[in-house]
């Protein structure tokens, strides 16, 4: 601050300034709260102080940190499960994989991570159903790889600067290769690091003698007043625009919020929740909903079967014998039937369900009589491969409105005001077909941020072969809706996976209103 013909500083800032001065090279951050003993934030607000009243210079290098976990400390003195594995080949140099996988399960090491890790660092290879320890495997059982290095000097210090491994001699390409998605260990960060030197203009003002140093208080005292010391006091002032310490409340993970969410929007508008076992009889999975019991889907490559329990018990004889004609013949429904020959040993077949529409044909049975309004929102099975896109266990809604005046006006009225709840303004469908509803139609809202349309569940009217066999004979209108997709676009992820990644930081960031 400029009084008069000189400059004037409190005490914190001069502080500042003259550890500045005095250093022989340029200071980051860091080093300035090591030498002062101040707060970052107040470093960091003088430094950008002095910057705009142009003292001094400061430029920003990019560096990467590899900063360990929590659990780091541990893993590493125990072994990493990959380097506790040699000892299982040290003498022979080959076994077979399930005694290998015994013997890591008697000592409790984690069969995936000695593949995973020991082949990506050439420790071991498969051959002919064996674990092979390779020559690098041999001579990494004498010595350290880079990356354990560099987590034993990382623990040490609380995090290490890459390029400063580089110096130390240690494989830096080979650190970010074996730790660079391994956040169990540790993480690599991106850090800027701002690096702080006077200016000819700073220097010369600091060496001049027309620096005043006062000092600073937030208020006065009546000691202050009555002494006349308020004379060398200066009022700090507050920018209530500067950058302010993150805090990080308190959050609900990211799909838990989702469903909490779904749950809360089917409520409001009137809906009873309902559940139903995750293990369920193939009955109520697929016969109940007219699938015949030679469609695709009931494969054992598409669906889980159980073994224990291998069979499941099944609704009153009569709702079995009228699903029974219907999928033969179509029994009273008008319909034709699927014409083949129903198998009541298949329908007691046990599954992990498939959709939770097996629980809203369960609520259809146990009370047909309208109005009635119900949703499930719970896990899903699929015997699928895990990808970017896919999980073979993920998270459903479905719902009914059992109505006698029901229609499909009435199903995409509610199923537009469901996702206006959930944020979605702009909602359409079109014709589409699903094997237990007609009409059906296909549910998709507009994403602003991708200007696109994405797909998110179907929907329609549940045939006859359905309902009626179960002695429902008004309309039923049904939808099912995937919570994970809906989770990605909401939080903008490109990968599935990454909603259930132990990933405290990802959570973190989420903002508490998204």
């Amino acid at each position: 601050m400029k009084e008069g013909n000189g400059m004037t500083l409190n005490e914190d800032q001069w502080k500042i300034l003259k550890a500045v001065l005095d250093a022989e090279t340029p200071l980051n951050l860091n080093q300035l709260v090591d030498l002062t003993g101040l707060d970052m934030p107040l470093v960091s607000a003088t430094i950008q102080w002095g910057q705009e009243s142009g003292w001094l210079d400061v430029a920003e290098n990019q560096r990467e940190e590899l900063v360990p976990a929590e659990e780091a400390k541990e893993l590493l003195g125990s072994g990493l499960p990959e380097r506790r594995a040699l000892s299982l080949l040290a003498e022979t140099g080959r076994m077979p994989m399930k005694d290998v996988a015994a013997k890591a399960q008697e000592l409790d090491i984690p069969m995936h991570e000695i593949i995973k890790w020991g082949s990506a660092r050439g420790w071991f290879e498969k051959d002919k159903g064996e674990l092979v320890l390779t020559e690098t495997g041999k001579t990494a059982m004498q010595t350290l790889d880079a990356d354990e290095n560099a987590m034993n000097i990382a623990i040490a210090r609380g995090g290490v600067y890459l390029d400063d491994l580089a110096d130390l001699d240690i494989d830096v390409e080979r650190v970010k290769k074996l730790l660079g998605t391994r956040a169990l260990v540790a993480k690599i960060k991106p850090r800027t690091i701002r690096i702080v030197h006077l200016n000819e203009t700073g220097t010369s003002i600091l060496r001049s003698k027309d620096i005043r140093i006062v000092k600073e208080r937030n208020t006065l005292t009546s000691e202050d007043i009555s002494s006349g010391e308020w004379r060398n006091i200066r009022l700090r002032h507050y920018d209530v625009t500067l950058a302010a310490e993150s805090v990080a409340p308190a959050k609900i993970h990211l799909m838990q919020k989702i469903i909490q969410e779904t749950r809360t929007a089917f409520l409001e508008m009137g809906f009873e929740e309902i559940v139903s076992p995750i293990v369920e009889s193939a009955f109520w999975d697929f016969d109940a909903l007219f699938q015949p019991q030679d469609h695709p889907a009931r494969d054992m490559q598409d669906t889980f079967y159980l073994t224990r329990p291998a069979e499941a018990r099944l609704p009153d004889a009569e709702i079995v014998e009228r699903v029974k004609r219907t999928h033969e013949d179509g029994g009273d429904t008008g319909s034709t039937g699927w014409g083949y020959t129903w198998s009541e040993a298949r329908a007691r077949q046990t599954v992990l369900r498939t959709h939770t529409t097996a629980s809203t044909i369960r609520a259809v049975q146990a009370n047909p009589r309208p109005p009635r309004k119900v949703f499930c929102v719970g896990k899903v099975f699929r015997n699928e491969s895990l990808s970017y896109k896919h999980l073979p266990e993920f998270h459903q809604v479905d719902g009914i409105i059992i109505d006698e005046n029901g229609s499909l006006a009435t199903l995409l009225g509610t199923l537009k005001e469901f996702y206006r709840k959930m944020g979605f303004e702009k909602v359409r469908f079109k014709p589409d077909f699903f094997p237990y509803t007609e009409p059906s139609a296909e549910i998709s809202v507009y994403m602003e941020s991708k200007n696109a349309w994405i797909e998110f569940g179907g929907s329609g009217l549940f045939r006859p072969e359905v309902t009626r066999p179960l002695g429902c004979h008004v309309p039923v209108l049904a939808w099912g809706l995937g919570l994970e997709r809906l989770a990605m676009l909401r939080y903008g992820l490109k990968d599935i996976r990454e909603l259930y990644w132990s990933d405290i930081d990802k959570i973190k960031e989420v903002p508490l209103c998204q």
